[in-house]
């Protein structure tokens, strides 16, 4: 056995990042599928969480990512207030090479095969197009297009949460929920980030961007002649002066050793997904002054919209959850100065206990 192994098989059974209840290796030779199911904690209900497809650099890196991915969706959840639990799954390989009608069939019969222990949805490599495959065989699947009765593209909903959370930031820190006049840089303007300038400018917000696809960054500034600005990368736009809010809206561990000391902004509040680099960071920004806005929580609007499918979607009541974005994030920041840690530590205190709770109750 390698080091790897012992690696991800510590994590599992000693380690405080894992504690999970089940995990599956899903194999079918005929359609090539490598397929790893994660579930951490069904005390709040069935594992909810999407399916990664991702060409890993070995099957013990995907299987640690599940383990992580899996983990992290038991705290979202939790925050969101929903009644499931956290799960997730990886499928091995290029989507764009790999990903075929078969591949996803033969997913779909794995997950089936929990009997509804696992839901999924979409996530990075993986579309609604994706889900509506999956659904053929398998009924605990979400993300669907509302053809096939789901709930289509749940990015509308994650920037709406993001914008929430914002929002509590600011009453927060400076006694008014208003970004009027606030001057807010996103960092990716993709699926999420482009419907989030718009809830910015409605609300009179001057907004700077970011993004490596120039493309999506001209669509939004041939739409925005005024109150919408941009800067050639990531590195630009967290040292703009006068910068209130920083949204770091695509890839994850954009808040690290290095872009933490130069960071202008006095808010971090964004849609990308384990923007902490490493445990230590929030002390980091805690101790510059910095408020951050727990990732988990804020961009749980599409969580929220997908886990509504189960129940025969309706928008404005997936809208009115994903509105408590607002009043959970104040929560979070009002625990943070109350037991003196920061508000990624009380986010983390307030989903243990939920969970907790649950278990107690059902004698777990």
């Amino acid at each position: 056995m390698t080091d790897v192994d012992n690696g991800v098989l510590h994590t599992l059974f000693h380690s405080d990042q894992g504690g999970h209840e089940q995990v599956v290796l899903c194999q079918d030779r005929a359609s090539g599928l490598k397929a790893v199911i994660a579930i951490h904690n069904t005390a709040l209900g069935p594992a909810l969480g999407g399916t990664r497809f991702y060409p890993y650099a070995s099957e013990e890196e995907a299987v640690a990512d599940a383990l992580n991915l899996a983990r992290g969706m038991s705290y979202k959840n939790a925050m969101a207030g929903l009644d499931h639990g956290g799960g997730k799954a990886v499928i091995i390989g290029d989507p764009e090479r790999d990903k075929t009608e078969e591949l996803l069939l033969a997913y779909g019969r794995f997950v089936a095969s929990l009997g509804g222990r696992y839901v999924t949805a979409c996530d990075v490599g993986t579309y609604v197009a994706d889900m509506d495959v999956v659904a053929r065989e398998c009924h605990w699947t979400t993300g669907r297009s509302p053809e096939n009765g789901g709930a289509g593209d749940s990015s509308v909903l994650t920037a709406f949460g993001v914008f929430q959370g914002m929002r509590a930031s600011a009453e927060h820190l400076w006694g008014d929920p208003s970004l009027s006049g606030r001057t807010v840089g996103i960092a990716g303007v993709g699926k999420v980030g482009h419907h989030l300038v718009e809830h910015l400018r409605d609300e009179g917000a001057e907004v700077v961007i970011t993004d490596v696809r120039e493309e999506s960054v001209r669509r939004i500034l041939d739409k925005h002649p005024t109150g919408v600005s941009a800067v050639t990368d990531t590195e630009a736009l967290i040292r703009v002066e006068g910068l209130d809010i920083y949204a770091p809206c695509a890839l994850g561990g954009a808040l690290n050793d290095a872009t933490v000391p130069v960071l202008t902004a006095t808010v971090v509040c964004g849609a990308a997904n384990n923007q902490l680099e490493h445990p230590g960071v929030e002390k980091d920004l805690a101790d510059r002054g910095i408020l951050y806005a727990p990732d988990y929580v804020v961009n749980a609007g599409g969580v929220i919209q997908v886990a509504d499918e189960l129940h025969g979607f309706d928008f404005e009541r997936c809208k009115a959850k994903a509105a408590k974005i607002f009043d959970t994030t104040l929560a979070i920041f009002a625990r943070a100065k109350e037991d003196g840690i920061p508000p990624a530590a009380a986010a983390d205190r307030i989903a243990e206990q939920r969970m907790h709770e649950a278990a107690a109750v059902r004698g777990f």
